[in-house]
């Protein structure tokens, strides 16, 4: 079964060769993106199992991710390599996360039409063999559809106050964040201040 972590080929390439070593240092990867143009940017999306990742794992994963690029070279211009977490309103990109995610809020983009519509927003309800369950409104009516997860092209967590205040929950219980910050965060759900990107 495909996964969306890499789309393109040279993307899959590019995953093939630095999966191994980024599982053996205890990291998962979650997306991986070459963004060519005028200058090109890899982008590594990555986690520890339980979800986190810090400023200095990124680097760790950079270095390591560094120098087996400049071994196998499969990217011929010269690009950025930006590693870094999947942030809050994360992509979904394998099966499993689907079941990890239920009950929240996301964005799925088909590949083809379905009903005559290639864009589902709605509440994840966990998967089904090889379908993902969303629940969408339908005519003012709530209704769950399966969609098969080889049909996808893109899916994300919506970002709302809920999964804000769930992750930060997760954080602070694994002693990731203290008090301070969590109440800081929570005066900006508030909307007391701004949000800040």
């Amino acid at each position: 079964m495909s996964d969306l972590i890499a789309r393109a080929a040279m993307d899959r390439r590019i995953t093939e060769i630095i999966t191994p070593t980024v599982e053996d240092m205890g990291y998962e990867i979650v997306r991986v993106r070459l963004m060519t143009g005028k200058e090109s940017t890899l982008q590594i999306m990555a986690q520890k199992p339980d979800g986190t990742i810090e400023v200095d794992d990124c680097a760790q994963i950079s270095t390591a991710v560094s120098a087996l690029l400049d071994v196998e070279d499969p990217i011929l211009d010269a690009y950025t390599l930006e590693v870094s977490s999947p942030g809050i309103d994360r992509p979904l990109t394998r099966l499993k996360d689907f079941d990890q995610w239920e009950s929240f809020e996301a964005k799925i983009e088909t590949e083809e039409q379905i009903d005559g519509r290639k864009r589902f927003k709605g509440t994840l309800q966990g998967t089904e063999g090889d379908e993902v369950l969303i629940e969408i409104e339908d005519h003012g009516e709530p209704v769950t559809i399966g969609l098969k997860f080889d049909w996808l092209t893109d899916a994300k967590l919506v970002l709302t106050d809920e999964l804000i205040r769930d992750v930060l929950k997760g954080r602070k219980d694994a002693g990731q964040i203290d008090e301070t910050q969590f109440d800081e965060v929570e005066t900006v759900l508030d909307g007391s201040e701004e949000e800040k990107d």
